[in-house]
């Protein structure tokens, strides 16, 4: 881990500019000028994409331009998990302008911005991911993917911008008592980057007493938000089943073990298992989500490989899975001959939402913006790993609507996504009005 000192804490009346005012990324990918003026023309070169002004600090609005266009500086330079260079130099080098204690390396490219002040000891953690996905962008804005098959399909670039905007404001007013965490952590795209930076002693480095994690949800009203308490999003599991027969002769099948014929059964017969076994008003998803076998129809392969994904709200329905689908892959195979080796991957646990953190955060949104600024919504079977952080410390993960249609409306992890820059701004004060009210004064 790479431990950087504690920077000036003069702040400069601008957010961070990349350039020679600021983070100097050449051959990084994120080099741009000084980013007032960055914002600024971005803004009035494209007035057809102005976002609406949602609910926002008027402190926060003021340097909206500034913001969206370092959002957007982000989603043109993709950076896939563990390999967000870029993107950590950007946020460390703000975060240093600004006064904070930065340190690297936790998670190999995770950044830690921590900021004291008071004289209170209660110490809070939030965090945003920085990691893109490898897809082709088709979303066709003037600020889409410069990389070849990787973007920012799940508004990553919003998180960070969010965050970076009230760290600078949380810096710039002081306006809390005791120590407040800032973490920017790679991989959340399906390589455990919380994780990661677990395993490398986050909360021995930086213990917090609450941690809070935020995300966009299209097709949800801009500008509000969802906290739900208890168990809020799934596990998520991968199994890869080997079905390994005897090849042969697609005209001499009586002397072959047909892995095609056993992978099949199996493959039906996984589909009792929600429906059979899981209790009836719990939830479990099993998937087979690919199918492999052979390459000619005259001929019967040695091999046939399922693969799926699994998801539960409950542990001990997720136990119940992998225990269902380890029998059937077995027994299905041994009737015709075969034998499965079954590779179960236990990848992300459920993501619980304590219910004193997450009433918590409801009473910010409803002190900030009333009833109306918050919707609701059933639990979620996608997956996240700040789960992992909520395994270990009490806390609360809130979504904050991306809009609805043309507006924000159009799924994560799709060509078309691009976060709403309409929501920048709410994002960050939400994040300025948990610290404060958590570390209250």
């Amino acid at each position: 881990m790479l431990v950087t000192g504690r920077a000036d804490r003069g702040l400069t009346p601008h957010v961070c500019s990349i350039g020679a005012a600021g983070p100097s990324l050449t051959g990084r990918g994120l080099q741009s000028p000084p980013m007032q003026n960055a914002g600024t023309a971005i803004l009035e070169s494209q007035t057809m994409n102005a976002p609406l002004q949602l609910p926002a600090l008027e402190e926060i609005r003021a340097f909206e331009a500034e913001m969206i266009a370092i959002r957007r500086r982000i989603h043109e330079h993709p950076e896939l998990a563990y390999e967000e260079h870029a993107t950590a130099d950007l946020v460390a080098e703000c975060l240093q302008r600004w006064g904070y204690e930065v340190h690297r390396g936790l998670g190999v490219t995770g950044v830690v911005g921590t900021l004291k002040a008071g004289t209170g000891t209660r110490r809070i953690g939030l965090r945003a991911d920085m990691d893109a996905l490898p897809i082709k962008e088709a979303s066709g804005k003037p600020w889409a993917s410069k990389v070849l098959g990787k973007m920012h399909a799940c508004g990553h670039d919003g998180h960070t911008a969010m965050l970076l905007a009230a760290a600078r404001h949380l810096a710039a007013t002081r306006r809390f008592d005791g120590i407040l965490h800032l973490v920017f952590q790679p991989a959340e795209e399906g390589y455990g980057g919380a994780r990661k930076m677990l395993e490398d002693g986050f909360l021995d480095l930086f213990p917090c007493d609450a941690m809070f994690g935020m995300h966009n949800a299209p097709g949800k009203p801009a500008g509000k938000f969802n906290a739900l308490a208890g168990y809020a999003m799934a596990s998520s599991d991968t199994v890869v089943i080997k079905v390994k027969g005897t090849g042969g002769h697609g005209a001499m099948p009586h002397h072959a073990a047909d892995p095609v014929v056993a992978a099949s059964s199996m493959v039906m017969a996984l589909q009792t298992v929600v429906s059979r076994n899981v209790p009836p008003l719990q939830m479990g998803i099993v998937t087979v989500g690919a199918f492999l076998a052979g390459d000619a129809p005259n001929v019967i392969p040695g091999e046939a490989e399922l693969r799926l994904t699994v998801r539960a709200f409950k542990p001990e329905v997720r136990d119940l899975l992998q225990k269902r689908i380890t029998e059937i892959a077995h027994t299905q195979a041994a009737v015709f001959g075969a034998t499965a080796e079954v590779d179960y991957q236990r990848r992300y646990p459920m993501l619980y939402n304590h219910p004193k953190e997450t009433a918590f955060c409801e009473q910010v949104v409803r002190e900030w913006l009333g009833d109306e600024g918050l919707f609701s919504d059933e639990p979620v079977t996608g997956s996240e790993d700040f789960s992992f952080f909520l395994e270990k410390v009490p806390g609360c993960y809130v979504f904050l609507g991306n809009g609805v249609g043309e507006q924000g409306g159009c799924m994560v992890h799709n060509p078309g996504y691009d976060f709403n820059d309409a929501c920048l701004s709410t994002g960050a004060s939400y994040w300025v009005q948990l610290a404060q009210a958590c570390l209250k004064k």
